[in-house]
């Protein structure tokens, strides 16, 4: 089960990444410069594979495709250590593949790194900001309408992408894998740690948080 669960992970962050990159190359390739069009572009392909993925993936492990997901289920005891490890692991090395995939299917250099900056204290809160809407999201979707964790992930990130002048990466596997990446989605490699702080910032502070104001599971209760 364990294998299958975490090929899943490698696999749906393959799936992912290589929408988010692909049908940002698509979106500058169609939209004549009109930055707003491309954006619309990449935000209703993630949008809709996020959907696609979540509910093909989350008996098999859980869909997290992220390892700021990881991590809170990992501080939930949701999974064990070794676990989480390896789904981080399985997520990054999918995800780059992701992105390598994307560059084979439009014709350009698939090894790059990106030039695009994202940098400063606007775009950082707004990573802590949208990580913490996602991973609220999903835990009080989980908890409370778990039917609708696919459209309600989907919906959230399609929102995001617009409310966060970072345009919500809100994901730590996919700002490096992005940051090889240099087209409409790229980051800056020196651009990434701050990013990823912000994010793991916000995924705790939803953790935090949806301890709070979402009763436990009957199994939780002491």
């Amino acid at each position: 089960m364990k294998s299958r669960a975490f090929l899943a992970e490698g696999l749906g962050s393959l799936l992912l990444f290589a929408t988010v990159v692909g049908s940002g190359i698509m979106a500058e390739r169609l939209a004549g410069g009109n930055v707003a069009v491309e954006l619309l572009g990449n935000t209703l392909a993630t949008g809709a594979i996020l959907f696609v993925l979540i509910t093909m993936l989350v008996p098999v492990s859980g869909a997290h495709l992220n390892p700021a997901v990881t991590l809170i289920m990992r501080l939930r005891g949701h999974i064990r250590t070794r676990t989480a490890v390896i789904y981080v692991l399985a997520q990054l090395a999918g995800g780059i593949l992701g992105v390598w995939l994307a560059h084979l299917m439009f014709d350009v250099a698939v090894f790059q790194l990106s030039g695009k900056v994202r940098s400063g204290p606007g775009q950082w809160t707004s990573e802590a900001v949208a990580t913490f809407g996602l991973l609220l999201t999903i835990l009080g979707t989980a908890r409370m309408r778990p039917d609708s964790l696919p459209a309600s992930v989907a919906l959230y990130i399609t929102a995001a992408y617009w409310f966060t002048s970072s345009t919500s990466f809100a994901n730590p596997a996919i700002t490096i894998a992005r940051s090889l990446s240099d087209s409409f989605a790229g980051i800056s490699p020196s651009d990434v740690p701050a990013f990823v702080a912000a994010q793991l910032i916000g995924a705790t502070g939803a953790h935090l948080v949806s301890g709070i104001i979402f009763p436990p599971l009957p199994k939780d209760a002491a």
